[in-house]
């Protein structure tokens, strides 16, 4: 059975029917896509799935991947010309699945608050579990932090939405979560989740949800994955510690 497809069609509260409908195909068909798992609907069918479904094909169907993948892009799961875009569960997909590691090397990583409700007492249990999680932010009173607000000129500043993070990171002091400053990171975040990745190229000039977006997953050594792997280790390497800064600065 594809259980994949199978929970996917649960977590969505749809009928095999009804993905039907909106697949335009008949329902034994898609009885059949999730009866055998090794059956591969036609590549219009499984995007209108997914579409529906808000899953990324690779995750309902993994032989996708290694079918059409061969050369160094194998590693590319995924690509979205926005990261609003991309399914709402993938976030959370990943960080439940992650066991060993969880980096965030967003700028602000607001988003993540705003858009995962309970995301606090996930990272909790993770880390209670032995999961390393770490946040590479942007020092909210570099001159560099500045410059890209005064370029983003959007009402809810780069500053404050580095600001929710820190009131919600203050929430998990008690945990092994890790926090540092950098601003390397200003035009460019990468997130990691033991094997996947998810990386967004800021455009001058856009916010995050604008940004284009590639799930990655490893698949080599010194691929794509191990080159912004070793940018997040150059970055936290960099880093000033977050509490130890908040001290400073509090006796200043």
């Amino acid at each position: 059975m594809n259980d994949a497809l199978r929970q996917a069609l649960a977590r969505a509260n749809m009928t095999e029917s009804q993905l039907a409908r909106a697949c335009g195909v008949d329902p034994k068909t898609v009885g059949r896509w999730v009866a055998d798992p090794t059956r591969l609907p036609h590549a219009r069918h499984r995007s209108a799935a997914s579409r529906v479904l808000a899953v990324e094909e690779a995750a309902l169907w993994p032989t996708v991947r290694t079918m059409v993948k061969t050369g160094p892009d194998r590693e590319i799961v995924q690509v979205y010309p926005y990261r609003s875009a991309a399914p709402a569960s993938l976030w959370r997909q990943l960080i439940s699945k992650a066991e060993r590691e969880i980096s965030f090397a967003g700028y602000t990583n607001y988003f993540l608050w705003l858009e995962h409700a309970n995301l606090g007492a996930l990272l909790r249990r993770k880390a209670d579990a032995g999961c390393r999680i770490r946040f590479v932010l942007g020092d909210p009173a570099s001159p560099i932090t500045r410059r890209r607000e005064i370029e983003e000129d959007v009402p809810l500043t780069l500053s404050t939405r580095i600001e929710v993070t820190l009131s919600e990171l203050a929430k998990l002091r008690d945990t092994t979560v890790e926090a540092r400053y950098e601003t390397g990171h200003v035009s460019l975040s990468v997130f990691c989740f033991d094997q996947d990745m998810i990386v967004t190229p800021l455009l001058p000039g856009r916010i995050g949800h604008d940004a284009p977006m590639m799930h990655l997953r490893r698949a080599q050594d010194d691929g794509m994955f191990d080159r912004f792997a070793g940018h997040v280790e150059d970055l936290w390497g960099k880093g000033r510690d977050v509490w130890t800064m908040e001290v400073q600065h509090a006796e200043a």
